[in-house]
Parts: C-alpha cells; structure tokens; sequence
C-alpha cells in the first residue's frame, strides 16, 4: 500500500517540521530539492506527536500548570510571593480556559494533516503510518473529551461540514475503540512501517518506529477506555472492550512504557517544559510547589520516588506577627502547624507576645495543601514547602536529561488488569498481586528508581500490598498507585481522581472559606472545563446543555458519573 511521489519542495519545508527535530539538520542544508526516494511521511510524524505532549508554553502554562495540574492536586501554588493563590483554576477565568480549549480543539489540524498525508490515496501514502495516526486520534480524543465532555467527533474534520455535531462521550469512546482495532489490525505482525526512509525510526518520538509497541500501546489504551467507561450509565460496550484487550499483548516490562523523551533544541515557543515557566517567568512568583497529598503519601510509604518527584525544603525561621489586621491570624497560624503536623515534620514553635516564631530545620519533605486562598499566601512561605525535583523543572537547553512526557505507561497496563482480576472481569487471568508489584516496579523505573529500591518497597509496605483488606480498600491501594504514577501527568491523574474518587481527601473538595478557595464550584472537586468562547460559534453547541448538563466545571461527565 506504501507509495511515494514527487511532491513540490516546498510541501518538505514546512517552517513548523523544520525547527521540530534535529533529523531536519542537514534537509534545511540540502539546496537541491528532494528526490522520491528521500520524501517520507515520517518528517510530518514528529509534529504531529509532540504537539500532544509538548505543546508551546502559552498551553502548557494554562492549560496544564492552571488547570489540569491544580484539579490532579500534585503540585500547588498560593506561597507567599506566588503570583497567585492556589484557588486558580478553581474559579473559571475565560482568558485560561479559551487557552486550554483551544489548544485541545486546535490539535485536531495537526493530526488531521498527517493522516491525510498517510492515508490511502494520500500523497505519502503509509498504511502502518495510517495506523499510527489512528492510534494517536485515540489518544488525543481521550484527553479532549475527558477534559470538556461533549465534543465533534463523527463530523469533525470531515471535508464540507464546518460545523460539525458533538457527540456524546459514549459515542467517542466507541469510535476510538474502533480506530483502535483497526490500527491494529493493519500493524499485524509486521515490525516497521517500511524500508529505508520509510522507517519511521527516530522521528517517531512514542515507539521509536517498533510497530509491535505501537499495537501494544493501542490495546493499552483499549483497555483504559473500557475500564474508564465500565458502570457508567448506558454503559453497552465496556465489558466486551475488557475482556478482547485482556485476550491480546499489552504493554508490560518487556515493551516497557510508552514516554516521550524532551527535545531541548526545539524552541518553547514550539515545544514547552515546565522548566520553561520556572525559569523564563523571574523571580518566584511563576513557581510552584508539591502538594501535602502527594508528599504525605509517598512519605507515610517510605516510596523511594519521594526524592525524585521532590526536593527537601530550604527551611528557616518563619515569623508570624499579630497587629490586629487579621481576626482569623491564629486559625491561619494552627493550620500551618496542622500541616507541619501531618508531614510529621520536625520544627518548634515559640510565643512572645504578638510574634509567632516557628523554626523548621532544612532538609525535610513537607507538602502545601491544595486550593488555600489569597488570604492565607502570608501564612504560606516558600522556604518551607517542598518544591519539584531539577528533573520536573529542568531549563531547556541545558542539555540535562528532564522528566519523559508521558503518553501510556506498562504500569498502568499492569494496574488495570490487577483491578480487572479483583473485580472478576471475563478474560481477566493472573494474580493480582503479581500485577499490582509488577506495574509499581513499572511506574518507578520511568523515574530511574533501582529494582533494589523498588522491590524492598514491594516487599514491607502496607500501600504495596493488595493480599489483605476489603476490595474496596485493595481498589483504593490501585487507585492511589495509578494517581502516582502520573505526577507531572496531569490530565490523566485528574481523571483517575474523577473515576475513582481517590485520593479521597482531593476529591471530596473542600469547605472552609477561611483557608480554602471555594472558586466557582463552592468548594466541590472539579469534573470538567468550561468550554471555551470559541464553541459558542458553532450553531450545534446548543444541544449540547439539554444532553450533558449545564457548561461549568462541577458538571460531572459520562464517565464518572
């Protein structure tokens, strides 16, 4: 199926592709024009994936850093010196979420593109890369409609219809599980997308070309869908979906994750990093710090990933001063100590008269809980909150290895079957504490965490063990571990949260409007964004309202509902 033609030079010169990956080094140096044989569709691949992933700051500051990071409730703002409180996000901000939304609406061009490229009849037609694109829509769709819902789906991108339908997310998740088995089914047994430049090899940043990995990946991601959509309302598909993705190769440690390594030459203005935001914004105010959840529960675990998801606080001596301009001083006060209680920090506290002196030695882990307010950022100093380790905010550039981007993992291949073999699921086979140590062994190892380090944690920890307890405490233990697994992931953690309702103390949201941004929510965990201004444009996104619900964040969605 695989054919190549002569293409105008200017179709490979693609200002985008050309600064997107070093593999265009010596093409941007070639003053001759192309032959057949050195045109592939694999130059357009590279764009098409990381845009995903690794979308230009303007995205990757609002609508990961503000949105999905906040609701995940792995890393918090609200420091004193922050430009914000950590209720940001939590109250709807058109500017923020227009950001988001059309990031996600807008990626639709870039895959639309290379799939027009690839699919049969198009002008670098590639039927294994044609598969790659399907399995990439999957992936897309997946984190567009479980960030807003309802969206175009069935008529998006279909040439002469600008004004495409939305559907319902049990109609999306169907299409893509069909997008998925086709892809599938095309890759066969078959191990490249074709010989010479026709191997996709580095340029494909997921899979590195392999397409047994990418077959893997798609059933991954197979499995995910129908776990997520298990017991929702309507629900006629999820169990089928589970027990065909438990019959065929997942990923696992033989595969090994699907992540998607930085690209430092690539400009942020194309291809963003956290470390863009903590370092090209000045000052502190742009930072960021790790939330009491996160650090809490790795530490209460002794979980070797504690040192590399965080640093150990700078501490200090915090002085805290009464002159009568605040009547909630002291309840502000107590719950910095509640905190510093709960990390089971080590610090003292001394009175003298107005002054409240709490001094709180360097070199221990201590999180900021999530969603405190504008009011009590005084009480909230920088010092004394952990903030992410170099790999999370390491500066592009450098030429440092940073933390993967990561698109689906082996542990959460392994998570899921243990809760398929929990709850009895048809096709599902194994022990499912064997799952459980394997997609933790997993989930570490994409941190560089030693097999030593990871199997002592296996073997003496309460959260590794899924042999004792109620089955919803043994689901709870899953649920917390697959959270875990995707810190600096923030979409899917917030979707794991939204499913599962654990961690618990995130998802019941939160009340006191003393500490607490109660936002626009008044205090509930958030479900959804808001569309974004722009969807208003579209005559169809009227019927939308009477289906999901009403337009605003605590509107749950399909699949968790």
């Amino acid at each position: 199926m695989r054919k190549q033609k002569n293409i105008l030079l200017g179709l490979m010169c693609s200002a985008t592709i050309l600064s997107c990956t070093k593999s265009f080094d010596e093409i941007n140096t070639d003053q001759n024009g192309f032959l057949s044989d050195e045109v592939s569709a694999k130059f357009f691949l590279t764009d098409t994936q990381y845009k995903l992933y690794s979308p230009d700051r303007f995205p990757y500051w609002r609508a990961h850093l503000i949105h999905a990071d906040r609701f995940a409730g792995q890393f918090t703002f609200g420091f004193n010196g922050c430009w914000w409180s950590d209720g940001l996000g939590y109250t709807y901000d058109t500017g923020y979420t227009d950001a988001a939304y059309g990031w996600l609406a807008g990626y639709l061009g870039n895959l639309k593109g290379f799939t027009d490229f690839v699919q049969e009849g198009g002008e670098l037609e590639n039927e294994y890369m044609y598969a790659m694109a399907l399995i990439m829509k999957g992936l897309y769709y997946q984190m567009y409609t479980e960030t807003f819902g309802m969206v175009p789906y069935t008529e998006a991108g279909v040439e002469g219809i600008l004004t495409p339908k939305y559907d319902t997310q049990q109609v999306i998740y169907k299409g893509i599980i069909a997008d998925l088995d086709e892809a599938m089914a095309i890759i066969g047994s078959e191990e490249r997308t074709g010989l010479g430049v026709d191997d996709a090899g580095p340029n494909d940043l997921y899979c590195g070309g392999d397409l047994q990995k990418w077959k893997k990946l798609a059933n991954t991601l197979k499995l995910r869908i129908g776990m997520r959509a298990l017991g929702a309302d309507g629900d006629d598909f999820a169990a089928a979906t589970i027990s065909e993705a438990l019959a065929a190769p997942l990923l696992d440690d033989a595969s090994g994750s699907v992540v998607m390594e930085k690209d430092f030459v690539i400009d942020q203005w194309a291809a963003a990093a956290y470390g863009d935001v903590w370092h090209n914004f000045g000052g502190t105010g742009s930072k960021w710090t790790v939330s009491n959840i996160l650090i809490n529960m790795l530490q209460d675990n002794n979980d070797p990933r504690l040192s590399v998801y965080a640093n150990p606080i700078v501490g200090g001596s915090f002085v805290y001063v009464n002159d009568g301009t605040d009547p909630n001083f002291q309840t502000r006060v107590d719950f910095v100590i509640a905190t510093l209680d709960r990390a089971g920090a080590d610090y003292t506290v001394t009175v003298n008269g107005t002054e409240t002196t709490i001094e709180v030695p360097g070199g221990q882990y201590i999180g900021l809980p999530t969603r405190v307010n504008g009011d009590i950022m005084p009480y909230i100093r920088y010092d004394m909150f952990s903030l992410p380790s170099e790999m999370v905010t390491q500066q592009k550039g450098s030429q440092v290895d940073a933390y993967p981007e990561i698109v689906l993992t082996s542990a959460e291949s392994y998570f899921l079957q243990a809760e398929a073999v929990l709850n009895g699921l048809q096709g599902a086979t194994g022990d499912a504490q064997d799952l459980f140590a394997k997609g933790i062994k997993e989930a570490m190892k994409i941190w560089g965490v030693s097999d030593g380090d990871a199997d002592t944690y296996i073997a003496t920890e309460a959260a590794a063990d899924i042999t004792v307890g109620t089955l919803d405490e043994k689901l709870e233990k899953i649920a917390h571990q697959r959270w875990l697994a995707s810190y600096t992931d923030g979409f899917e953690a917030w979707a794991v949260v939204r499913d599962t309702g654990y961690p618990a103390e995130l998802a019941a949201g939160v009340t006191d409007p003393v500490i607490y941004e109660l936002g626009t929510l008044n205090g509930a965990y958030p479900q959804r964004l808001r569309y974004g201004s722009g969807a208003q444009d579209n005559p169809n996104f009227s019927a939308v309202e009477p289906v999901q619900g009403a337009n605003v964040q605590g509107t749950k969605l399909w699949f968790a509902k």
